[in-house]
């Protein structure tokens, strides 16, 4: 590292880091492994799953990789090769394809899972700095990694190969979405909890249906619109005609007809051009309607404005849309 060790800040060595790092990643896209096309098209046709290994912190590479595979289209997971040596080889099967991490290429726990992939003639990937190192020279292919410098003063630490491996792990899982024209919707399947799943979450997945909805008939007498109002418990009604909209009460028009209210019909009192939204909106779209308007409620309608559901506020906020 230059410059006196003693005299260099933490910032400093940061950069000097970030800066070995960054121009490693860039050479790896100019230096893309050759047989990068034909890893993904191995990968596309698996029939079961994409195992990912390594030792140590090939390892953990090795586990974030199979969890982005997971979550992006293809089904994949890790096997540690401590653990296969002692009958964790059975979860590796002819329908699978595996990817094994080594810097060297020459990481003796791999050995027990490259002779368990030549022997069931399971499809073997090496990523590695040396093509012709034992793991390289087993594999079907190889995902060579440009011979970097580590970014550690003493050049030893994995630092820059791991931030190469795991950068190529994502080029792969981002080719594979592509291909398989993995999209938003597919990617909110695989990612319910938390605010990415709620980002991507449209409003039929938490709205209202069928018995819940407070539908009263467009000639029905307040006083059967006021007891649908509060035993379904979202401070409106709705009018349908034909299974259509055809407007809303709340509260607000309940206080501005009280002047003889209970001689009315819901179809005088209702709103006829409430706000709705459809089922296929981003949930997310559906609240900030709902925040701008300073609303609680949305009616949910097709195109045809067949009334389908009701979106209540709440349902947004737990469901994480925030």
């Amino acid at each position: 590292m230059p410059g006196d060790p003693m005299t260099q800040t933490p910032s400093d060595v940061a950069r000097h880091v970030l800066g070995i790092e960054s121009a490693a990643l860039t050479r790896l896209a100019q230096e893309l492994p050759a047989d990068f096309d034909a890893v993904v098209r191995l990968l596309l046709g698996v029939k079961g799953r994409v195992i990912v290994s390594g030792m140590g912190k090939s390892g953990h590479v090795a586990a974030k990789m199979a969890a982005t595979f997971a979550s992006t289209g293809t089904p994949a997971q890790t096997v540690h090769p401590g653990e296969a040596s002692h009958g964790d080889l059975g979860m590796i099967t002819p329908n699978d394809a595996v990817i094994l991490i080594s810097n060297s290429g020459e990481t003796k726990e791999l050995a027990d899972m490259i002779a368990h992939c030549a022997r069931f003639a399971v499809p073997l990937i090496a990523m590695t700095k040396k093509p012709a190192s034992t793991l390289g020279s087993a594999a079907e292919h190889v995902l060579t990694l440009p011979d970097a410098p580590e970014a550690c003063a003493i050049g030893m630490a994995p630092t820059t190969s791991t931030t190469m491996a795991m950068a190529l792990g994502d080029a792969l899982a981002v080719a594979m979405m592509q291909h398989r024209g993995f999209g938003r919707e597919n990617f909110a399947a695989f990612h319910p909890g938390g605010t990415l799943g709620a980002q991507l979450l449209r409003v039929a997945a938490v709205m209202h249906k069928g018995d819940e909805l407070p539908i009263v008939a467009e000639d029905a007498p307040m006083s059967e619109v006021l007891l649908t109002m509060s035993q379904k418990g979202f401070g409106v009604a709705a009018l349908t005609k034909g299974g259509k909209l055809a407007g809303i009460i709340t509260d607000g028009d309940l206080r501005r007809n009280m002047d003889g209210l209970m001689e009315r019909t819901a179809g005088e009192v209702a709103t006829r051009t409430p706000m709705v939204t459809r089922p296929q909106t981003l949930l997310l779209e559906a609240l900030g309607v709902m925040n701008m308007s300073k609303r609680t409620v949305l009616m949910v309608v097709e195109d045809d404005h067949r009334l389908v559901g009701l979106l209540h506020i709440h349902d947004a906020l737990r469901a994480g849309a925030a």
